[in-house]
């Protein structure tokens, strides 16, 4: 098996996408997990897993559009910045886009409840290790 350059595994690389939505009054969205899933009740960036194969974009389409139940196309999603993060015997890389334009009202699909909050609230909120590292760059990109 291949490995990188600090001796972890490739294939135990967990590579997640999520967006920051953002609404026309500069406030981001963000859903609480459900009970009984890892991290229940943190509050997060909609997102999630990239499939073998699949290119980031298309991943946090279909994510976006399983979670909330909007569309969203590959384009208008602008790369933002990334969090790499130790989670157990994987490591996570977390790529965080910016999106302005979707289409349709998001919905809590797998969510226990969606909030829209002006990034320094962000800081007030409970959410997982590699989210926080990502609101000082949204604090200065909006």
């Amino acid at each position: 098996m291949l490995k990188s350059d600090a001796g972890i595994p490739t294939g135990r690389i967990l590579t997640v996408v999520a967006a920051a939505m953002v609404d026309d009054h500069g406030r981001v969205l963000v859903q609480q997990r459900p009970p009984g899933k890892a991290m229940a009740d943190l509050w997060e960036f909609p997102g999630g897993k990239v499939e073998p194969g699949e290119l980031p974009e298309a991943a946090l389409c279909r994510e976006l559009h399983e979670e909330l139940g909007i569309t969203v196309d590959p384009a208008a999603l602008a790369p933002a910045t990334f969090a790499s993060e130790a989670l157990g015997d994987r490591h996570l890389l977390l790529l965080l886009y910016t999106l302005r334009k979707w289409g349709g009202e998001p919905q809590a699909r797998h969510a226990t409840a969606l909030q829209w909050v002006h990034p320094p609230a962000l800081r007030t909120l409970a959410m997982p290790p590699a989210d926080i590292p990502l609101i000082g760059m949204l604090e200065a990109l909006l």
